[in-house]
């Protein structure tokens, strides 16, 4: 059988649609059929990863597993998660998963290794509960990649508002408080930002942040290691 890319999303499904696109617009391809075959679980209705990690709400666990379920009946020989705080549970989906599940965090490094246009500390953008669980810092630190990460203040006053704004259509809004949050890492030594919440590029995307070119896009990352899952065809 051919490959094929499920994707595990709805966390949100915005999110989830930019994943998609940015995989159809990196990929070669002259015609329809040169594309990469894609699979999404697009089902919204999974209970919210950062209040199930603040003990202030049910696990999204037995949702994502059903998503995971349907992906491999679909025939998904490879999933992509579109959201970083769930990788929390990324062993239990793994686990029920009969395709492999590509890890957003593991994807990121190997694009900052490959970075050719800065080097230095890196500041993250990302919920309170992929900081909380490491999720970079357990990866990029032992690789000699310094983290920055925000305060309390700035988690609650630009980060948590500026990602819900965006959840909720409010791109200009939210995009405008996510540049500030990169701008306060920049100031306090980040030499690139990495964007590890999956709204936050299609945030700083829609106001065409001038951080941009600072950024390194984890969304873009798993885009480009699904393509080139279809590509190594056997």
């Amino acid at each position: 059988m051919s490959r094929r890319i499920g994707i595990l999303g709805g966390m949100g499904p915005l999110a989830t649609v930019d994943l998609m696109t940015k995989i159809i617009v990196n990929t070669p391809a002259a015609r329809d059929q040169d594309h990469v075959p894609v699979v999404a679980w697009n089902v919204p209705q999974v209970p919210d990863r950062q209040r199930a990690l603040a003990g202030d709400g049910p696990s999204p666990l037995p949702a994502m597993l059903e998503g995971i379920a349907h992906l491999n009946r679909a025939g998904a020989t490879c999933i992509a998660i579109a959201c970083n705080t769930a990788h929390h549970w990324y062993d239990a989906l793994q686990a029920q998963s009969a395709a492999p599940i590509l890890h957003i965090a593991q994807v990121t490094l190997e694009a900052l290794r490959s970075d050719m246009h800065g080097s230095g500390p890196v500041g993250l953008i990302a919920t309170q509960g992929t900081l909380q669980a490491r999720l970079y810092q357990d990866l990029l630190e032992p690789a000699g990649i310094a983290c920055i990460t925000p305060d309390h203040e700035q988690m609650a006053s630009l980060f948590v508002p500026g990602c819900y704004a965006v959840k909720r259509g409010e791109l200009d809004a939210g995009g405008r408080m996510l540049q500030t949050m990169g701008e306060a890492l920049v100031a306090a030594g980040a030499a690139r930002l990495v964007l590890a919440c999956t709204e936050v590029p299609v945030g700083l995307e829609r106001i065409l942040s001038p951080l941009l070119p600072l950024c390194i896009d984890p969304t873009l990352a798993l885009a480009q290691a699904c393509i080139a899952h279809w590509h190594e065809q056997p």
